[in-house]
């Protein structure tokens, strides 16, 4: 009898959600290249903090992969600490987010000010959004491995949970570049 590879139905969901959010956000840049050749448009610099947020997202993928590689070799220990790390870099990433836009409003850059500036709080601001979702999610992870409860090796929502996470890193990284390179 031949047996069919089966995607889980939690990392079918993941991928639904993922298409979403992927054409949510073409949409979104796509209306931002329109807008951009009005005549009121106003370029802005991004603030330092935007990109030490960027440095930190791409670090938390990496301590999150090895936290996934160490729960399938079942090195809770070390599983643990990278998780913990991951999420602390996660937190971090949403404090450099608030940091920076602190910076934007102060040098006048609001959301009433001008329609350029308003692309940029909607844009970043659905962007960390789904980064809360996503540390909500680590959150999860972080205590189920503390748990005593349970003992349970189950990859899936570790590599639905890290799938989700390497997704807001990447657009996070597209979204920044894109912010950057066209002004």
């Amino acid at each position: 009898m031949e047996q069919r590879n089966k995607i889980h139905p939690h990392k079918f969901t993941l991928w639904i959600g993922i298409a979403s959010i992927l054409m949510m956000f073409a949409g979104l840049t796509s209306a931002y290249i329109v807008k951009r050749n009005q005549a009121n448009w106003i370029s802005f610099e991004l603030p330092l903090a935007f990109w030490y947020s960027t440095a930190i997202m791409v670090l938390s993928s990496i301590t999150l992969f090895l936290a996934g590689r160490s729960f399938k070799q079942r090195e809770m220990q070390k599983y643990r600490s990278l998780m913990t790390t991951t999420i602390v870099f996660g937190v971090l990433f949403i404090v450099l987010q608030i940091i920076g836009f602190k910076q934007l409003w102060n040098i006048g850059i609001t959301l009433q000010a001008n329609v350029s500036f308003s692309f940029l709080y909607v844009i970043v601001g659905l962007h960390a959004v789904h980064v809360i979702g996503g540390v909500i999610a680590l959150l999860f992870l972080f205590v189920k491995a503390f748990s005593t409860k349970t003992r349970n090796y189950n990859s899936v929502p570790v590599e639905v949970t890290s799938t989700y996470w390497h997704f807001v890193d990447a657009l996070w990284l597209y979204l920044l570049f894109f912010l950057w390179m066209i002004k």
